[in-house]
């Protein structure tokens, strides 16, 4: 499995992984603006966040973008 996507980045992080390290990084608040959805700015939860992003394919865009712009 490891050699169908060589080049991506975010090959073998979850999508969980990625929202960790991004609160991590910015915390809530911070994120909420960078990403301007809902489930960052209005009582964000890890579960909430990642049910969202996992039905919205624009919104895991723009938080995968954030993250190797941020990481990489």
């Amino acid at each position: 499995m490891g050699a169908e996507q060589p080049n991506n980045p975010l090959h073998g992080k979850t999508l969980e992984f990625i929202v960790k390290q991004l609160v991590w990084h910015y915390g809530w608040p911070e994120l909420g603006l960078l990403v301007r959805i809902d489930c960052f700015q209005n009582n964000p939860s890890l579960k909430s966040s990642l049910k969202f992003l996992r039905k919205t394919d624009w919104a895991r865009k723009k938080v995968e973008k954030l993250y190797l712009n941020t990481f990489h």
